[in-house]
């Protein structure tokens, strides 16, 4: 952790004991003790433990990094209680106001000072109880939630075959250090929308930088959630919000006929609709606009971190010139071609040992029974090769340009999904020379995700103002694959992940479902 994250962190703790502090001035006098104490930061809990007869450990315990802000919150409800403060709104303006509350309780005439033996003689009715114990949960587990570890559950099947749809995963936010929300106003447990309502779940009336405590990167490997770098505006409507995100929409207008045709799913059927349409009836298609820690969570492996240089070779990933092994079940398209009198289908695919998701499997032509397109792992194909019902099998290699999908969407860049790069993925620190040829690779990690003023004029390059040659950057990127690397919407697709937009990586399956418990897969670490 940067030293100034520390220091920000003991600051607020310090806040949090000082700023109270002229409510405790009178107070302390009406219990006897000296009211300068009232002013000096954790000595003034140490006297308030002191009066309540509470363990003075608990004033030690207030050092803890982030947890200690909740123990001085218990220690002004202790204190308020000396007072003759036991309701449910007391002590919430205690732990929650306590710089309003406690000036406001010192100077009204019915607060009077009742003692240790007092307070502890009261007794909560039985539903007070449950209150209190249903508030704590609430609390311990929002805190859990940010800073430890989250439930997620994977949606679709980019991950296939390392992780299934219907997974139940277990997040760990630790593995690259704890992230501050941005908007620190919001319902707990909800991400970004009130289910059944549509309306947003939090408030941006406090927004905070990006700030992460204990950071460590992000592994070449590892299984990443983070914050879908280009949704941070979206039509938020049925079928759209990330599954097809507006920037998509934008080009596709701007591309005109025959491109500006969009085709999503509206209530379990599938709709047409021109890009104009939708970009010109915000009744029905309303722009939402999301910070950074409120757009939606993706999943993917990291294949690149910051520095590194990426390419895609026939299907290869190859880092610094290096190939690298595929993950293990990460599948591949094939081209399959079996005997004549031969009809391939799942079952006979099930008999074989292969099982196929939807979509993993169709004819590639239908004037030609004998050809398949079958997206395998490499396990899957050894055995494809061994049956005698097999004529031919050879990749099937996507080598299609299309600057209106595929990042960073020019037509300088005729990259594709299986054929992709070179490209330098960004390191905080360090600078680049800017060039007319990669100003579409990292102008929207400059302007958007780095905050600055910047474009490209008669060949030349300004920031802020100002006209310049290089760049340097401040956050460290990465480069984001799913191991179905043929139905998988990832880097290829939308660029750069930026640090501030990881969440956690993929740490356990605690739970898997497919019309039904998926057994082998409960309490998987995983890989």
């Amino acid at each position: 952790m940067p030293l100034q994250h520390l220091f920000i962190i003991y600051l607020i703790g310090t806040l949090i004991v000082f700023l109270p502090a002229f409510g405790f001035y009178k107070l302390f006098q009406k219990a006897g003790a000296p009211a300068w104490k009232a002013f000096v930061p954790f000595y003034n809990t140490w006297v308030m433990q002191e009066l309540a007869h509470r363990p003075k450990h608990w004033v030690f315990w207030q050092l803890i990094p982030v947890g200690g802000w909740f123990i001085s919150m218990g220690i002004f409800i202790e204190f308020a209680k000396i007072f003759g403060k036991f309701s449910f709104l007391h002590h919430a303006g205690a732990s929650l106001l306590a710089p309003l509350y406690f000036p406001y309780i010192a100077n009204a005439k019915d607060t009077k000072f009742i003692g240790a033996e007092a307070a502890l003689k009261h007794k909560k009715s039985g539903l007070r109880e449950w209150i209190d114990a249903a508030v704590f949960a609430i609390v311990a587990a929002t805190l859990i939630r940010l800073f430890i570890f989250e439930a997620y559950t994977i949606p679709t099947g980019s991950m296939e075959k390392s992780l299934l749809v219907n997974d139940f995963l277990f997040v760990s936010k630790i593995s690259y250090g704890p992230r501050v929300p941005n908007t620190p106003l919001s319902i707990p447990f909800i991400h970004n929308y009130i289910p059944g309502l549509g309306n947003k779940s939090y408030s941006e009336a406090i927004k905070l930088p990006y700030i992460r405590w204990w950071q460590r990167p992000v592994r070449r490997g590892d299984a990443v959630v983070f914050n879908f770098p280009a949704g941070d505006t979206v039509i938020h409507a049925d079928g759209f919000e990330s599954a097809i995100p507006y920037y998509e929409i934008k080009r596709k207008d701007q591309a005109g006929p025959p491109y500006n045709q969009v085709m999503f799913n509206a209530g379990g059927r599938t709709v047409a609709a021109s890009t104009g349409e939708i970009l010109n009836d915000p009744a029905n298609y309303p722009v939402a606009v999301h910070p950074v820690d409120k757009t939606d969570n993706y999943i993917k492996r990291c294949i690149g971190i910051a520095g590194d240089w990426i390419e895609v070779i026939k299907g290869d990933v190859y880092i610094n010139g290096t190939k690298q092994e595929a993950p293990p079940n990460s599948p591949l398209k094939y081209i399959v071609e079996v005997n004549e009198n031969v009809s391939l289908d799942e079952a006979g695919l099930e008999e074989i040992g292969i099982k196929l998701n939807e979509g993993d499997f169709y004819q590639d032509d239908p004037q030609n029974r004998y050809r398949y397109i079958l997206n395998l792992t490499t396990a899957e194909r050894a055995i494809i090769e061994k049956s005698s019902l097999i004529k031919k099998i050879t990749p099937d290699y996507d080598d299609r340009p299309n600057p209106l999908m595929i990042f960073p969407y020019d037509t300088l860049h005729k990259w594709t999904v299986d054929n992709y790069g070179k490209i330098w993925v960004p390191k905080k620190g360090t600078p680049l020379t800017l060039t007319p040829d990669n100003y579409s690779i990292y102008e929207r990690a400059i302007r958007v995700y780095e905050h600055n003023d910047f474009y490209m004029k008669d060949g030349k390059f300004f920031l802020n103002g100002k006209e310049t040659t290089s760049y340097t950057f401040k956050m460290d990127y990465y480069w984001m694959m799913g191991d179905n690397r043929h139905n998988s919407q990832d880097s290829r697709f939308w660029g750069f992940v930026p640090e501030d937009r990881v969440v956690g990586k993929a740490w356990l399956i605690w739970f898997s479902w497919d019309n039904g418990p998926r057994w082998n897969r409960l309490f998987r670490f995983v890989k």
